[in-house]
Parts: structure tokens; sequence; C-alpha cells
């Protein structure tokens, strides 16, 4: 089956997969879309098992503050780069919003954000960005008054 350029196009609007390996996705699952996509996510799981055990020391801080409750939640990559990338802001920013419900980083890591824990998000974003990415820590504290700073903020 010949794959056309808008498949391949599409798959990776739908995935955030690369340009080769949503052709390769869509010719080995002969044009079946949804088993292409299949396809990526066990591809993205076995490269983010490999990277695993890269050390992550870079990252971000996200802070957020609701109702009495703050909360801080670090994220760490492998390098500075994917710490600028706006995915990867957007991502660590949705993890301290679902910090606020919880109290521990291990319950964070089993908290929904987007409809899935946050463990799989960043699995999937380890998958995609091609790096190694860890759920460091959190801290929380609640008061009358919280208020954050963070100075040069992104």
């Amino acid at each position: 089956m010949a794959i056309t350029a808008a498949q391949v196009k599409e798959l990776r609007e739908m995935s955030g997969a690369g340009m080769m390996d949503a052709k390769k996705a869509l010719v080995e699952n002969d044009g079946n879309m949804e088993a292409a996509i299949d396809w990526l996510r066990t591809k993205g799981l076995a490269k983010a098992a490999k990277k695993s055990g890269r050390t992550a020391a870079e990252g971000l801080v996200a802070v957020k503050v609701e109702g009495g409750q703050g909360v801080a939640v670090e994220v760490n990559s492998e390098t500075d780069f994917v710490a600028k990338n706006a995915e990867f802001q957007n991502m660590v920013s949705g993890i301290a919003g679902a910090a606020l419900t919880v109290d521990s980083v291990e319950a964070l890591a089993d908290a929904q954000l987007n409809g899935k824990p946050v463990s799989e998000n960043i699995t999937d974003a380890v998958a995609k960005i091609g790096e190694n990415m860890t759920l460091r820590r959190m801290e929380k504290i609640s008061g009358e008054t919280v208020s954050t700073y963070v100075h040069n903020a992104a």
C-alpha cells in the first residue's frame, strides 16, 4: 500500500511523532491510522525504558497557589534545552496543578493529568522529546495567606 504525505502529516499531528517514525508506523500497519498510533505508543514506551537509566539533572520547578495552598514541583530532564521547551514547560505547569490535590510525590505520580496518570504523561514526553525525565520532588504548604514569586519566570 502506498502511504501518502497527507497520511504522514495527519499521523504526525495526532501523535507528535517525527516524520520518518510516522511514515514507518503507517507502512508497518498498512495505512491503518489507529494501529499506527498504537505502534508508535509501543515504540515510545520502549524508547522511554531505554532512557530511564540516564541522568536527568536539569529541569524545571513550577509553583501553583490556589485556595490557601501552595505547591512547588520539580521535574528533571537531561538537558536545559528541554527545560526551555514550551511543551515541557506546559507539562510541568500541569503537573503542578495536579499536585494541589495530593500530599506526596508518590501520590502525584498517580494523580490524573489530561485523562491519565502524571507518570504516563512523563513517559509519553520521554518518548516524544527523546530525553529521560523524572518527577523528582514536591513540597506543599497551606496557610491563611499563600503567595508565590518566581524570579525570571519563562
